[in-house]
Protein backbone atom coordinates (compact mmCIF):
# COMPACT_ATOMS: atom_id res chain seq x y z
CA UNK A 1 0.00 0.00 0.00
CA UNK A 2 1.13 3.49 -0.95
CA UNK A 3 0.38 6.50 1.73
CA UNK A 4 0.79 10.06 0.90
CA UNK A 5 0.44 12.83 3.43
CA UNK A 6 0.34 16.68 2.03
CA UNK A 7 0.37 19.41 4.18
CA UNK A 8 -0.70 17.54 7.73
CA UNK A 9 -1.79 20.10 10.42
CA UNK A 10 -2.08 19.19 14.24
CA UNK A 11 -2.70 21.69 17.01
CA UNK A 12 -2.78 21.80 20.29
CA UNK A 13 -3.81 24.95 21.49
CA UNK A 14 -0.60 26.89 21.12
CA UNK A 15 1.81 24.23 19.91
CA UNK A 16 2.35 23.33 16.50
CA UNK A 17 3.00 19.52 16.73
CA UNK A 18 2.28 18.96 12.98
CA UNK A 19 2.49 22.25 10.83
CA UNK A 20 2.51 21.50 7.44
CA UNK A 21 4.05 18.26 6.99
CA UNK A 22 4.13 15.90 3.38
CA UNK A 23 5.58 12.69 3.08
CA UNK A 24 5.16 9.23 0.91
CA UNK A 25 5.34 5.42 2.12
CA UNK A 26 6.45 3.49 -0.62
CA UNK A 27 4.79 -0.14 -0.26
CA UNK A 28 7.83 -2.81 0.54
CA UNK A 29 9.90 -0.65 2.09
CA UNK A 30 10.70 0.13 5.60
CA UNK A 31 10.77 3.91 5.67
CA UNK A 32 12.56 5.90 9.52
CA UNK A 33 11.16 8.76 10.56
CA UNK A 34 13.44 10.52 12.39
CA UNK A 35 13.39 13.47 15.27
CA UNK A 36 13.92 14.69 18.54
CA UNK A 37 11.42 14.12 21.07
CA UNK A 38 8.53 16.57 20.76
CA UNK A 39 9.26 16.53 17.30
CA UNK A 40 6.04 15.80 15.91
CA UNK A 41 6.54 11.77 15.35
CA UNK A 42 4.31 10.46 17.40
CA UNK A 43 1.67 12.82 16.94
CA UNK A 44 1.94 12.27 12.78
CA UNK A 45 1.17 8.44 12.98
CA UNK A 46 -1.34 9.15 15.31
CA UNK A 47 -3.27 11.33 12.88
CA UNK A 48 -2.13 8.54 10.07
CA UNK A 49 -3.60 6.03 11.96
CA UNK A 50 -6.67 6.66 13.60
CA UNK A 51 -5.92 8.18 17.39
CA UNK A 52 -6.00 11.88 16.37
CA UNK A 53 -7.67 13.77 13.63
CA UNK A 54 -5.86 15.97 12.03
CA UNK A 55 -6.75 19.97 11.94
CA UNK A 56 -5.79 20.06 7.86
CA UNK A 57 -3.82 18.65 4.82
CA UNK A 58 -4.95 15.51 3.35
CA UNK A 59 -4.22 11.53 3.35
CA UNK A 60 -4.57 8.74 0.84
CA UNK A 61 -3.78 5.27 0.73
CA UNK A 62 -3.20 3.99 -3.02
CA UNK A 63 -4.42 7.55 -4.37
CA UNK A 64 -7.93 6.84 -2.52
CA UNK A 65 -8.30 9.70 0.07
CA UNK A 66 -9.21 8.82 3.42
CA UNK A 67 -9.74 10.01 7.10
CA UNK A 68 -10.07 8.25 10.00
CA UNK A 69 -11.93 8.98 13.16
CA UNK A 70 -10.91 6.23 15.44
CA UNK A 71 -7.97 3.52 14.83
CA UNK A 72 -10.88 0.83 13.99
CA UNK A 73 -11.31 2.45 10.96
CA UNK A 74 -7.73 3.02 9.74
CA UNK A 75 -7.05 -0.68 10.65
CA UNK A 76 -10.33 -1.53 8.51
CA UNK A 77 -7.84 0.30 5.56
CA UNK A 78 -4.92 -1.28 6.48
CA UNK A 79 -3.39 0.34 8.77
CA UNK A 80 -2.35 -0.59 12.62
CA UNK A 81 0.03 0.91 14.88
CA UNK A 82 2.60 -0.68 17.44
CA UNK A 83 2.97 2.23 20.33
CA UNK A 84 5.96 2.79 22.17
CA UNK A 85 3.50 1.65 25.45
CA UNK A 86 2.25 -1.93 24.90
CA UNK A 87 -1.85 -1.76 24.41
CA UNK A 88 -2.76 -4.41 26.22
CA UNK A 89 -5.05 -6.13 29.31
CA UNK A 90 -1.46 -7.51 31.31
CA UNK A 91 -3.75 -9.50 33.52
CA UNK A 92 -5.33 -11.19 30.69
CA UNK A 93 -3.98 -14.05 28.87
CA UNK A 94 -2.27 -13.71 25.13
CA UNK A 95 -4.64 -15.86 23.57
CA UNK A 96 -7.68 -13.53 25.21
CA UNK A 97 -5.40 -10.43 24.43
CA UNK A 98 -5.26 -11.75 20.48
CA UNK A 99 -8.71 -12.11 20.42
CA UNK A 100 -9.91 -9.10 22.02
CA UNK A 101 -9.54 -7.52 18.48
CA UNK A 102 -10.86 -10.05 16.19
CA UNK A 103 -14.64 -8.79 16.47
CA UNK A 104 -17.44 -7.89 18.57
CA UNK A 105 -18.53 -11.76 19.18
CA UNK A 106 -19.76 -12.38 22.85
CA UNK A 107 -18.45 -15.85 21.89
CA UNK A 108 -15.07 -15.71 20.27
CA UNK A 109 -13.74 -18.56 18.54
CA UNK A 110 -10.74 -19.97 20.35
CA UNK A 111 -9.86 -22.45 18.54
CA UNK A 112 -9.52 -20.81 15.81
CA UNK A 113 -7.96 -18.21 17.36
CA UNK A 114 -5.58 -20.48 18.84
CA UNK A 115 -4.74 -21.44 15.41
CA UNK A 116 -4.67 -18.27 13.75
CA UNK A 117 -1.93 -17.15 16.88
CA UNK A 118 -0.08 -20.25 16.70
CA UNK A 119 0.06 -20.04 12.69
CA UNK A 120 1.34 -16.16 12.81
CA UNK A 121 4.00 -17.03 15.74
CA UNK A 122 5.05 -20.08 13.97
CA UNK A 123 5.44 -18.03 10.89
CA UNK A 124 7.83 -15.00 11.84
CA UNK A 125 9.66 -16.96 14.83
CA UNK A 126 7.10 -15.40 18.15
CA UNK A 127 7.42 -17.95 20.82
CA UNK A 128 4.17 -16.78 22.53
CA UNK A 129 2.77 -19.45 24.79
CA UNK A 130 -1.23 -18.61 24.19
CA UNK A 131 -2.02 -19.30 27.75
CA UNK A 132 0.65 -17.11 29.38
CA UNK A 133 -0.65 -14.14 31.38
CA UNK A 134 0.48 -11.13 29.24
CA UNK A 135 2.21 -9.04 32.31
CA UNK A 136 4.27 -11.74 33.15
CA UNK A 137 5.82 -11.06 29.55
CA UNK A 138 9.07 -8.76 28.63
CA UNK A 139 8.01 -5.64 27.02
CA UNK A 140 9.50 -7.50 23.99
CA UNK A 141 6.83 -10.18 24.12
CA UNK A 142 3.80 -7.75 24.35
CA UNK A 143 5.33 -6.10 21.34
CA UNK A 144 5.38 -9.41 19.38
CA UNK A 145 2.08 -10.25 20.57
CA UNK A 146 0.92 -6.49 19.03
CA UNK A 147 2.35 -7.33 16.00
CA UNK A 148 0.79 -10.51 15.64
CA UNK A 149 -2.80 -8.77 16.60
CA UNK A 150 -2.37 -6.10 13.58
CA UNK A 151 -1.09 -8.51 11.12
CA UNK A 152 -4.81 -10.51 11.84
CA UNK A 153 -6.50 -7.72 11.96
CA UNK A 154 -5.17 -7.37 7.97
CA UNK A 155 -2.38 -4.39 8.69
CA UNK A 156 -0.72 -3.50 5.37
CA UNK A 157 0.84 -0.80 6.92
CA UNK A 158 2.37 -1.20 9.99
CA UNK A 159 3.45 1.91 11.94
CA UNK A 160 6.09 0.87 14.81
CA UNK A 161 6.81 3.92 17.31
CA UNK A 162 10.03 3.26 19.25
CA UNK A 163 10.14 -0.16 19.25
CA UNK A 164 13.21 -0.82 20.36
CA UNK A 165 13.05 0.95 23.52
CA UNK A 166 13.36 -1.50 26.90
CA UNK A 167 13.61 -4.30 24.83
CA UNK A 168 16.79 -6.95 25.17
CA UNK A 169 19.53 -7.03 21.90
CA UNK A 170 18.13 -10.88 20.91
CA UNK A 171 14.69 -9.15 20.76
CA UNK A 172 15.94 -6.39 18.87
CA UNK A 173 17.46 -8.47 16.47
CA UNK A 174 14.29 -10.72 16.01
CA UNK A 175 12.42 -7.95 15.61
CA UNK A 176 14.77 -6.56 12.93
CA UNK A 177 14.45 -9.80 11.03
CA UNK A 178 10.66 -9.62 11.04
CA UNK A 179 10.63 -5.97 9.66
CA UNK A 180 12.78 -6.54 7.14
CA UNK A 181 10.79 -9.86 6.06
CA UNK A 182 7.70 -8.13 6.43
CA UNK A 183 8.70 -5.57 3.71
CA UNK A 184 10.42 -7.64 1.49
CA UNK A 185 8.46 -11.10 1.27
CA UNK A 186 5.09 -9.90 1.80
CA UNK A 187 5.41 -6.00 0.43
CA UNK A 188 4.27 -4.27 3.89
CA UNK A 189 4.76 -0.94 4.28
CA UNK A 190 6.44 -0.33 7.49
CA UNK A 191 7.09 2.88 9.21
CA UNK A 192 10.09 2.76 11.85
CA UNK A 193 9.92 5.99 14.73
CA UNK A 194 12.86 6.48 16.07
CA UNK A 195 15.91 8.32 17.44
CA UNK A 196 18.60 6.35 17.24
CA UNK A 197 20.87 7.06 14.43
CA UNK A 198 22.52 3.90 14.35
CA UNK A 199 19.08 1.81 13.95
CA UNK A 200 17.62 3.76 11.32
CA UNK A 201 20.74 3.60 9.95
CA UNK A 202 20.74 -0.74 9.85
CA UNK A 203 17.29 -1.18 9.23
CA UNK A 204 15.37 1.74 6.95
CA UNK A 205 15.66 1.88 3.26
CA UNK A 206 14.30 5.95 3.10
CA UNK A 207 14.57 8.61 5.90
CA UNK A 208 12.19 11.70 6.54
CA UNK A 209 13.45 13.93 9.39
CA UNK A 210 10.92 16.15 11.28
CA UNK A 211 12.13 19.09 13.55
CA UNK A 212 9.71 21.19 15.50
CA UNK A 213 6.58 20.13 13.51
CA UNK A 214 8.27 20.11 10.01
CA UNK A 215 9.94 18.37 7.56
CA UNK A 216 13.59 19.13 7.88
CA UNK A 217 14.87 17.04 5.06
CA UNK A 218 14.53 13.76 3.44
CA UNK A 219 17.44 11.06 2.65
CA UNK A 220 18.07 7.96 0.67
CA UNK A 221 19.88 5.26 2.76
CA UNK A 222 22.92 5.33 3.38
CA UNK A 223 23.40 8.77 4.06
CA UNK A 224 26.33 10.41 6.01
CA UNK A 225 25.06 10.14 9.68
CA UNK A 226 26.49 13.47 10.09
CA UNK A 227 24.03 15.01 7.83
CA UNK A 228 21.38 13.85 9.88
CA UNK A 229 22.23 14.90 12.98
CA UNK A 230 22.26 18.62 11.58
CA UNK A 231 19.00 17.83 10.28
CA UNK A 232 17.81 16.78 13.66
CA UNK A 233 19.36 19.21 16.16
CA UNK A 234 20.79 21.98 13.97
CA UNK A 235 24.36 22.48 15.39
CA UNK A 236 26.39 19.90 17.11
CA UNK A 237 25.11 19.15 20.52
CA UNK A 238 27.94 19.48 23.56
CA UNK A 239 29.16 16.45 25.65
CA UNK A 240 27.85 15.91 29.10
CA UNK A 241 31.19 15.63 30.80
CA UNK A 242 31.49 13.55 34.31
CA UNK A 243 32.63 15.94 37.48
CA UNK A 244 34.17 13.49 39.88
CA UNK A 245 32.72 13.49 42.84
CA UNK A 246 34.29 12.60 46.16
CA UNK A 247 31.82 9.76 47.76
CA UNK A 248 30.45 10.41 51.15
CA UNK A 249 29.30 7.87 53.70
CA UNK A 250 27.16 4.94 53.31
CA UNK A 251 23.20 6.14 52.12
CA UNK A 252 22.06 3.08 51.45
CA UNK A 253 23.04 -0.68 52.79
CA UNK A 254 21.82 -4.29 51.64
CA UNK A 255 23.02 -7.00 53.53
CA UNK A 256 22.07 -10.41 52.60
CA UNK A 257 18.56 -9.12 50.81
CA UNK A 258 16.52 -11.35 49.13
CA UNK A 259 13.48 -10.45 47.57
CA UNK A 260 10.94 -12.68 46.01
CA UNK A 261 8.60 -12.88 43.08
CA UNK A 262 6.49 -15.15 41.29
CA UNK A 263 8.85 -15.26 38.52
CA UNK A 264 12.16 -14.83 39.86
CA UNK A 265 13.73 -14.87 43.14
CA UNK A 266 16.67 -12.30 43.96
CA UNK A 267 18.61 -13.64 47.17
CA UNK A 268 21.80 -13.00 49.24
CA UNK A 269 21.95 -9.22 47.96
CA UNK A 270 24.72 -7.21 49.24
CA UNK A 271 25.26 -3.75 48.36
CA UNK A 272 26.68 -0.05 49.66
CA UNK A 273 26.09 3.18 48.11
CA UNK A 274 27.48 6.19 49.24
CA UNK A 275 26.67 9.93 49.18
CA UNK A 276 27.74 11.83 45.49
CA UNK A 277 27.92 8.35 43.89
CA UNK A 278 26.51 7.06 40.32
CA UNK A 279 26.00 2.85 40.64
CA UNK A 280 24.92 1.48 37.12
CA UNK A 281 23.23 -1.84 36.77
CA UNK A 282 23.23 -4.00 33.75
CA UNK A 283 21.40 -7.10 32.96
CA UNK A 284 18.65 -8.81 30.44
CA UNK A 285 15.02 -7.69 31.37
CA UNK A 286 13.52 -10.02 34.03
CA UNK A 287 16.98 -10.84 35.71
CA UNK A 288 16.31 -9.57 39.17
CA UNK A 289 17.54 -5.47 38.38
CA UNK A 290 13.94 -4.13 38.69
CA UNK A 291 12.82 -6.26 42.27
CA UNK A 292 16.27 -5.14 43.46
CA UNK A 293 15.68 -1.03 42.67
CA UNK A 294 11.98 -1.10 43.82
CA UNK A 295 13.51 -3.62 47.02
CA UNK A 296 15.72 -0.59 47.67
CA UNK A 297 12.29 1.78 47.62
CA UNK A 298 10.37 0.12 49.73
CA UNK A 299 7.97 -1.13 47.04
CA UNK A 300 8.91 -4.99 46.95
CA UNK A 301 9.34 -6.66 49.92
CA UNK A 302 12.53 -8.22 51.46
CA UNK A 303 11.72 -11.24 53.59
CA UNK A 304 15.60 -11.95 54.54
CA UNK A 305 18.56 -9.72 55.60
CA UNK A 306 18.09 -6.05 55.82
CA UNK A 307 17.85 -2.97 54.22
CA UNK A 308 19.32 0.10 55.44
CA UNK A 309 18.97 3.47 54.70
CA UNK A 310 21.70 6.33 56.83
CA UNK A 311 22.15 3.68 59.44
CA UNK A 312 18.59 3.11 59.78
CA UNK A 313 17.17 -0.24 59.52
CA UNK A 314 14.08 -0.16 56.97
CA UNK A 315 13.52 -3.66 56.36
CA UNK A 316 9.95 -4.29 55.80
CA UNK A 317 8.89 -0.67 56.04
CA UNK A 318 6.29 0.92 53.91
CA UNK A 319 6.75 3.00 50.83
CA UNK A 320 5.86 6.36 52.89
CA UNK A 321 9.12 5.50 55.32
CA UNK A 322 11.38 5.58 52.36
CA UNK A 323 9.71 8.95 51.07
CA UNK A 324 10.48 10.40 55.07
CA UNK A 325 13.66 8.95 54.66
CA UNK A 326 14.91 10.70 51.41
CA UNK A 327 14.30 7.86 48.67
CA UNK A 328 12.84 8.66 45.31
CA UNK A 329 11.64 6.22 42.92
CA UNK A 330 11.49 6.84 38.64
CA UNK A 331 10.11 4.35 36.98
CA UNK A 332 10.59 3.20 32.96
CA UNK A 333 6.72 3.04 32.70
CA UNK A 334 6.10 6.83 33.05
CA UNK A 335 2.42 6.55 32.32
CA UNK A 336 1.39 3.66 33.69
CA UNK A 337 3.52 4.03 37.55
CA UNK A 338 4.92 7.59 37.15
CA UNK A 339 2.53 9.83 36.18
CA UNK A 340 -1.39 9.80 36.43
CA UNK A 341 -3.06 10.63 32.67
CA UNK A 342 -5.86 13.01 32.56
CA UNK A 343 -4.23 15.44 35.47
CA UNK A 344 -2.38 18.54 34.17
CA UNK A 345 1.03 19.28 35.14
CA UNK A 346 -0.48 21.81 38.01
CA UNK A 347 -2.27 18.79 39.62
CA UNK A 348 1.10 17.08 39.49
CA UNK A 349 2.91 19.67 41.06
CA UNK A 350 -0.12 20.04 43.83
CA UNK A 351 0.04 16.41 44.47
CA UNK A 352 3.74 16.07 44.64
CA UNK A 353 3.46 18.57 47.91
CA UNK A 354 3.07 16.21 50.45
CA UNK A 355 3.00 18.52 53.07
CA UNK A 356 0.33 21.06 51.31
CA UNK A 357 -2.27 23.07 52.73
CA UNK A 358 -5.97 21.41 53.09
CA UNK A 359 -7.40 24.04 50.81
CA UNK A 360 -5.46 24.54 47.33
CA UNK A 361 -4.62 27.98 45.57
CA UNK A 362 -5.01 27.23 42.22
CA UNK A 363 -3.44 30.38 40.85
CA UNK A 364 -0.74 29.98 43.06
CA UNK A 365 -0.23 26.28 42.11
CA UNK A 366 -0.29 27.49 38.57
CA UNK A 367 2.42 30.05 38.86
CA UNK A 368 4.72 27.17 40.85
CA UNK A 369 3.86 25.05 37.66
CA UNK A 370 5.00 27.52 35.40
CA UNK A 371 8.20 28.51 37.58
CA UNK A 372 9.03 24.61 36.79
CA UNK A 373 7.98 24.18 33.13
CA UNK A 374 10.51 26.96 32.55
CA UNK A 375 13.05 25.46 35.18
CA UNK A 376 12.88 22.49 33.62
CA UNK A 377 12.35 23.12 29.60
CA UNK A 378 9.01 21.41 29.32
CA UNK A 379 7.14 22.03 26.07
CA UNK A 380 3.73 22.51 27.89
CA UNK A 381 1.43 24.92 29.48
CA UNK A 382 0.12 24.38 33.35
CA UNK A 383 -3.00 22.93 31.92
CA UNK A 384 -1.62 20.33 29.54
CA UNK A 385 -2.57 16.69 30.81
CA UNK A 386 -0.10 14.77 30.96
CA UNK A 387 -0.46 12.44 28.52
CA UNK A 388 -0.31 14.99 25.77
CA UNK A 389 3.36 15.61 26.71
CA UNK A 390 6.07 13.89 24.51
CA UNK A 391 8.00 11.10 26.19
CA UNK A 392 11.18 13.50 26.55
CA UNK A 393 8.99 16.25 28.22
CA UNK A 394 7.05 13.48 30.47
CA UNK A 395 10.40 12.60 31.92
CA UNK A 396 10.92 16.36 32.33
CA UNK A 397 8.23 16.36 34.21
CA UNK A 398 8.90 13.74 36.65
CA UNK A 399 12.97 15.19 37.46
CA UNK A 400 10.50 18.75 38.26
CA UNK A 401 8.40 16.55 40.70
CA UNK A 402 11.30 15.14 43.14
CA UNK A 403 11.62 16.96 46.41
CA UNK A 404 14.92 18.87 46.94
CA UNK A 405 17.46 17.10 49.58
CA UNK A 406 17.25 13.98 48.25
CA UNK A 407 19.35 10.83 49.88
CA UNK A 408 18.80 8.16 47.19
CA UNK A 409 17.46 8.31 43.38
CA UNK A 410 16.07 4.97 42.21
CA UNK A 411 15.55 5.26 38.43
CA UNK A 412 14.89 2.79 35.74
CA UNK A 413 16.24 4.20 31.96
CA UNK A 414 16.47 7.13 32.96
CA UNK A 415 16.64 8.52 29.17
CA UNK A 416 14.58 5.43 27.68
CA UNK A 417 13.27 6.60 24.45
CA UNK A 418 14.75 9.97 24.61
CA UNK A 419 17.17 11.84 21.75
CA UNK A 420 20.52 13.08 22.19
CA UNK A 421 19.43 16.62 23.49
CA UNK A 422 16.95 15.45 25.97
CA UNK A 423 19.23 12.81 27.11
CA UNK A 424 22.07 15.22 27.90
CA UNK A 425 19.28 17.38 29.82
CA UNK A 426 18.74 14.45 32.16
CA UNK A 427 22.62 13.96 32.99
CA UNK A 428 22.79 17.31 33.63
CA UNK A 429 19.84 17.22 36.62
CA UNK A 430 20.96 14.10 37.71
CA UNK A 431 24.60 14.96 37.80
CA UNK A 432 23.84 18.32 39.69
CA UNK A 433 21.80 16.12 42.49
CA UNK A 434 24.92 13.98 42.93
CA UNK A 435 27.36 16.61 43.60
CA UNK A 436 24.75 17.89 46.07
CA UNK A 437 25.32 14.56 47.66
CA UNK A 438 22.42 12.61 46.55
CA UNK A 439 23.40 8.39 45.81
CA UNK A 440 22.36 7.42 42.57
CA UNK A 441 20.97 4.08 41.55
CA UNK A 442 19.83 3.90 37.62
CA UNK A 443 19.05 0.46 35.37
CA UNK A 444 19.66 0.82 31.77
CA UNK A 445 19.92 -1.15 28.62
CA UNK A 446 22.54 1.21 27.12
CA UNK A 447 25.79 -0.52 28.09
CA UNK A 448 27.19 3.54 27.07
CA UNK A 449 25.27 5.08 29.06
CA UNK A 450 26.18 3.24 31.99
CA UNK A 451 29.87 3.55 31.49
CA UNK A 452 29.98 7.12 30.35
CA UNK A 453 27.54 8.36 33.84
CA UNK A 454 28.54 5.48 36.45
CA UNK A 455 31.16 5.62 39.05
CA UNK A 456 30.67 1.83 39.49
CA UNK A 457 28.62 -1.08 37.43
CA UNK A 458 26.73 -4.52 38.82
CA UNK A 459 25.43 -6.73 36.35
CA UNK A 460 22.25 -9.13 37.27
CA UNK A 461 21.96 -13.06 35.82
CA UNK A 462 19.40 -15.01 36.96
CA UNK A 463 18.68 -13.27 40.09
CA UNK A 464 22.14 -13.10 41.18
CA UNK A 465 23.99 -9.63 40.99
CA UNK A 466 27.88 -9.38 40.44
CA UNK A 467 29.96 -7.91 42.67
CA UNK A 468 30.24 -4.08 42.43
CA UNK A 469 33.58 -2.95 39.86
CA UNK A 470 34.53 0.55 38.82
CA UNK A 471 33.56 1.44 35.74
CA UNK A 472 37.40 2.20 34.45
CA UNK A 473 38.10 -1.52 35.15
CA UNK A 474 35.17 -2.70 32.63
CA UNK A 475 34.35 -2.47 29.10
CA UNK A 476 31.26 -3.28 26.92
CA UNK A 477 32.99 -6.18 25.95
CA UNK A 478 32.86 -7.35 29.24
CA UNK A 479 29.69 -6.11 30.19
CA UNK A 480 28.63 -8.45 27.20
CA UNK A 481 29.70 -11.82 28.89
CA UNK A 482 28.27 -10.92 32.52
CA UNK A 483 25.18 -9.77 30.78
CA UNK A 484 25.05 -13.60 29.20
CA UNK A 485 26.02 -15.04 32.19
CA UNK A 486 29.43 -16.28 31.91
CA UNK A 487 32.72 -15.50 32.84
CA UNK A 488 35.06 -12.72 30.32
CA UNK A 489 37.38 -13.97 28.44
CA UNK A 490 40.85 -13.98 29.81
CA UNK A 491 43.60 -11.94 27.75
Amino acid sequence: MKVELTDVRKYFGPVRANDGISLTLEPGTIHGLLGENGAGKSTLMKCLSGYLVPDGGTMTVDGQPVSFASPDEAIRQGIGMLHQDPLDFPQMRVLDNFLLAQGSHLLPDMRRGRDTLKELGARFRFDLDPDAEVGRLTIGERQQLEILRLLALGARVIILDEPTTGISAPQKALLFSTLRRMARDDGHTIVFVSHKLEEVEDLCQRVTVLRRGKVAGEAEMPWPVERLVEMMFGPSLPVVECVPVEPGPVVLRLEGATIPSHRLTVEDLDLEARAGEVIGVAGLEGSGQRLFLRACAGLEPVTSGQVQLDGRDLTGAPYRRFLDAGVAYVPASRLEEGLVRGLSLTEHFVLAERNGAFFIDWPAAEARAAEHIRHFNIVGQPESPVEALSGGNQQRALLALLPTGLRLLLMEHPTRGLDVESTNWVWQQLLARREEGTAIIFLSADLDEILDHADHVAVFYEGAMSSLQAVCDVTVERLGYLIGGKAPVQT
